[in-house]
């Protein structure tokens, strides 16, 4: 069985369009370690070269191939990276492309940076003021802007809100604020006072009692904030709030960000706005 392997993400642009789908690709090779790294802006033949005595150099030292995920639209520079020994090289446009050209019956513009780059105003402005909204709107400082929310997190402190919340604004456009459910919160019966009134926006997340304490731990060592018995009662009671109440919640302990955002907006129904 193979250790590792190293892996280059390169591209003309970000690079994130290469590392989503070169990391969906390697995740299915859960037995192999992978040492990442992304390459961003590889839009000239002469960084391309550069790039490629490096990956050579780092291929040779281990007398292994790199693996080469690209998304660079100059077939010029792309066609660089082929036919070296020590590089296995996954183009994503060749891969996909000819066959879509094939399929619409035309060809493919090929144009650097549409992927990411301002195509439509009105979508990128939603995302900013989205985002804006979800700092603004974030730990529960203030209730004034909880009626144009489109959703409420709530649960106990680091349970993971506010990640959740600013990818949900900055993916999908989602006006998101968040609440952190204090002692005196959970003490109660009752959902907080700042709370009642927007009870159908609200959407609880929690956490496995044993990895909220890893994190509070961090933040403030030998607390009682941090301790294994608070950190326990705490989700607990906030569980329980959530069942008293009828709020939906999502255990975020062993879900990605990407996977909390994609379930909160199937089950609340929410359409994404960009």
């Amino acid at each position: 069985m193979q250790s590792s392997r190293s892996v280059f993400f390169i591209s003309d642009r970000t690079g994130v369009t290469a590392e989503n789908f070169g990391i969906s690709l390697l995740n299915q090779f859960g037995q192999i370690k992978f040492k990442s790294t992304t390459v961003p802006f590889v839009d000239t033949p002469f960084k391309a070269q550069q790039l490629i005595e490096n990956i050579n150099t780092i291929a040779k030292t281990k007398n292994q191939r790199v693996i080469v995920f690209s998304s660079i639209i100059s077939e010029h520079i792309r066609r660089m990276f082929d036919n070296h020994a020590y590089i296995f090289h996954i183009d994503v446009f060749d891969s996909f492309i000819p066959m879509l050209e094939q399929e619409f019956d035309t060809k493919a513009h090929m144009v650097m940076g549409l992927t990411h780059s301002i195509v439509d105003e009105t979508k990128y402005d939603a995302r900013i003021h989205a985002v804006n909204f979800a700092l603004e709107n974030d730990d529960g400082i203030t209730d004034k802007n909880f009626s144009k929310a489109d959703v409420i997190l709530v649960g106990v402190s680091r349970s993971g809100k506010t990640p959740t919340c600013l990818y949900l604004a900055l993916q999908y456009g989602i006006l998101m604020a968040n609440y952190p459910l204090t002692p005196d919160d959970l003490h109660r019966t009752e959902l907080p006072n700042m709370l009642k009134p927007y009870r159908n926006k609200l959407f609880g997340l929690t956490i496995e009692p044993l990895r909220l304490n890893r994190i509070r731990t961090e933040r403030r060592p030998n607390s009682t904030y941090a301790s294994l018995h608070n950190c326990q009662l705490e989700i607990n009671e906030a569980e329980s709030m959530f069942r008293q109440h009828g709020i939906p919640f999502l255990n975020s302990t062993h879900k990605s960000v990407e996977e909390l955002a994609a379930s909160i907006l199937q089950i609340t129904n929410i359409q994404r706005r960009c």
